[in-house]
């Protein structure tokens, strides 16, 4: 029952939605609302969302730069297992679900909160994803989804409601947006409303992030990336902790053109959605990570990794981070990286990345082995044997075939 929750923690970005929102709970459910403003590198001025607050009688504010946590705890680890959704997503705007809605409920706990509230709409991923970290930190909370209760179902509603209730609208909010725009460290998202015909092509001026890639420089650029342990901890020479490092190649490949991606994708609610992304430091790193397990990774551990790849991604994408089974192949992933260590060279060329070397103190990559030139450490008669044994079923196969 609506009574019986006393205090709200509200995921909130200050922009128009959440602050129909907050008031809305105030009004509806007659409640004190905490607000909680995460900054994630999505490179908004954060100020407003405090001052707003205030304004509307909050009085527990709580905003919080958590960039380094982002990147170092739910980024890199995701990139270990080199994650793409359907063979090509970078879960930019899903990797970051799960530290919001963990940060809501510690600050639920803080503030002996009954409930928590997010702006996801009834039709998307992310009230999968929210609702799902909730219930697996804390099963007994109360989740408030104004999206799937009110009436407010359109932009002009909206902006009524907050006409009505003194909330400050500004000029640019108040016609129709030609698209929404999700953004944070690793990406930027943009779909919905201009972009949902998946045959038009996409204007430039959705692209927030990266430079045409027709307009990048002419002459390529190169970076050089250093991995420990499977994490990137450096780019060309200069140590930086994991924001920064991320953060300088976002400028590089933005630079470049690099990391634009139009896709169509299967949401986990059942329907496709057309949406365009822009991950230019994230792509660079997928490369670069490759690259380096290339060298180091024994081929059997390459390939196991590369099976359950699919799996991680789908869970991550699914909104399932705090599940058993994304727990026990992120053991297994991290157990695979102990000897992924090494410096990585990236050529970026008008929105490609081309890796043109790579180098490891624990290379299992041996020339004396692989050379065409005469050497001692290999018999090559030894492959006919080889050959023979993987050939044995696949004859008999065909012999049984030739009898009938």
């Amino acid at each position: 029952m609506k009574s019986d929750i006393k205090r709200v923690v509200l995921a909130y970005s200050g922009g128009l939605d959440t602050s129909v929102i907050l008031k809305w709970l105030q009004t509806t459910y007659g409640c004190e609302v905490v607000t909680f403003t995460a900054d994630l590198g999505q490179g908004e001025e954060l100020g407003p969302a405090r001052a707003k607050a205030e304004m509307m009688g909050v009085k527990q504010i709580y905003i919080e730069d958590l960039r380094e946590t982002f990147v170092k705890d739910y980024v890199f680890p995701m990139f270990r297992a080199n994650a793409l959704y359907e063979g090509t997503y970078l879960l930019g705007t899903s990797i970051a679900r799960p530290l919001i809605a963990k940060r809501q409920i510690e600050i639920a706990r803080e503030t002996g909160a009954d409930a928590v509230c997010h702006g996801a709409t009834g039709k998307g991923n992310d009230q999968v994803r929210f609702e799902l970290a909730y219930y697996a930190l804390e099963p007994g909370i109360k989740v408030i989804a104004p999206w799937r209760e009110w009436d407010l179902t359109s932009r002009t509603r909206l902006i009524e409601f907050a006409e009505q209730n003194q909330i400050p609208v500004a000029k640019d909010k108040r016609g129709e947006a030609p698209f929404s725009v999700d953004a944070n460290l690793l990406h930027t998202s943009s779909e919905g409303k201009a972009l949902e015909d998946p045959w038009i092509e996409p204007e430039e001026y959705v692209y927030s992030r990266t430079v045409a890639p027709e307009a990048a420089p002419d002459q390529p650029t190169y970076v050089e990336i250093e991995f420990e342990k499977g994490d990137p901890i450096a780019v060309d020479g200069e140590a930086l902790s994991p924001a920064a490092l991320l953060a300088r190649l976002n400028d590089l490949g933005g630079a470049n053109g690099v990391g634009r991606l139009d896709l169509v994708e299967n949401r986990f609610v059942g329907m496709k959605s057309r949406g365009i992304y822009e991950t230019p430091g994230g792509t660079i790193l997928h490369y670069a990570h490759r690259a380096i397990e290339s060298l180091t990774l024994d081929r059997g551990a390459a390939h196991l990794k590369d099976e359950v790849m699919a799996r991680y991604a789908e869970l991550v994408y699914f909104g399932f981070w705090f599940s058993p089974e994304r727990e026990m192949l992120q053991a297994l992933i991290d157990r695979s990286q102990d000897r992924v260590a090494g410096t990585v060279r990236l050529k970026l060329y008008k929105g490609s990345v081309r890796v043109v070397g790579r180098k490891s103190p624990n290379s299992l990559y041996s020339l004396a082995h692989v050379t065409f030139e005469e050497d001692t450490v290999y018999d090559q008669r030894d492959a006919a044997g080889f050959i023979k044994l993987n050939a044995l079923r696949l004859r008999l196969l065909n012999r049984q075939k030739q009898d009938r």
